[in-house]
């Protein structure tokens, strides 16, 4: 999979977990394989911060030691996006990323939870920008998690959107079981559901009440094998298309009739 020294492209790699935990490392080590690195990800965690921006206070770039021959690796003081469009204008301004990971996600990104993941905020941001761009997740929220699964279906896909590219303003969400051997892909849709969601309720040692964010995931088609979580849950990793484009295109004609307009 080694990529001719004079002919690598250049990958840019982030993530919404933080700088230092085990996904991302696995994730650029996979992609140094293909290309010359640079790794721009948050100081601290950002999960659950979605395409949100940082516009009240500065932004920090910090070069942390290599991750290898191939890996330059940066700590950005930043949501995911901040780490995408900061390193797009300071870290390699004069030449264009080929491709941008983000992952590999401790947790799921499948179904609805795209929406709220700073992991696939970093995809959307890439692709807004018209770079080919993909994000990865396993379902597991272990700090310790095992990868090694999923190691060759991740090349596949980053030797595949390298090659070929992707559609116009569309951008993939791929996520794995936590199983000991992976059955393979499917592309599909992203299942509907929600959350319900639930806050624990603390007091502090002042005695003031606090609450922590909890909830559950209620799967609305759990038996449909068009949906990601379907697959999921039977040891298959999925891959969801989806663009930042959120217009339904197939309700303006009858929002305008609503409206009379």
């Amino acid at each position: 999979m080694q990529k001719n020294e004079s002919t690598r492209p250049l990958i840019l790699v982030t993530n919404d977990d933080g700088v230092a935990a085990r996904g991302i490392r696995c994730l650029a080590e996979i992609a140094s394989r293909f290309g010359d690195v640079i790794v721009a990800a948050p100081a601290s965690a950002q999960s659950g911060k979605s395409s949100a921006l940082t516009v009240g206070d500065p932004l920090y770039v910090k070069p942390q030691p290599d991750w290898g021959d191939h890996i330059k690796v940066y700590a950005i003081s930043g949501t995911p996006v901040d780490c995408v469009k900061l390193a797009l204008h300071a870290i390699t301004p004069d030449r264009r990323p080929d491709l941008l990971l983000s992952g590999i996600n401790h947790g799921s990104n499948a179904a609805v939870n795209n929406i709220y993941s700073g992991t696939m905020g970093a995809v959307m941001e890439g692709c807004l920008v018209g770079i080919p761009s993909v994000g990865f997740s396993l379902l597991s929220h272990s700090p310790e998690a095992s990868f090694d699964h999923c190691d060759k279906q991740i090349e596949t896909v980053v030797d595949t959107v390298l090659t070929r590219g992707l559609p116009a303003d569309v951008c993939l969400n791929v996520n794995f079981p936590a199983v000991d051997r992976l059955e393979g892909l499917k592309v599909v849709r992203a299942a509907r559901g929600y959350w319900s969601e639930e806050f624990a309720e603390y007091t502090s040692p002042w005695g003031t009440p606090f609450y922590w964010l909890t909830g559950k995931f209620h799967n609305l088609e759990p038996d449909n094998p068009d949906t990601d979580e379907y697959w999921l849950a039977r040891g298959w990793g999925s891959v969801v298309p989806i663009r930042p484009d959120q217009t339904a295109h197939d309700a303006i004609e009858v929002t305008k009739e609503a409206l009379s307009l």
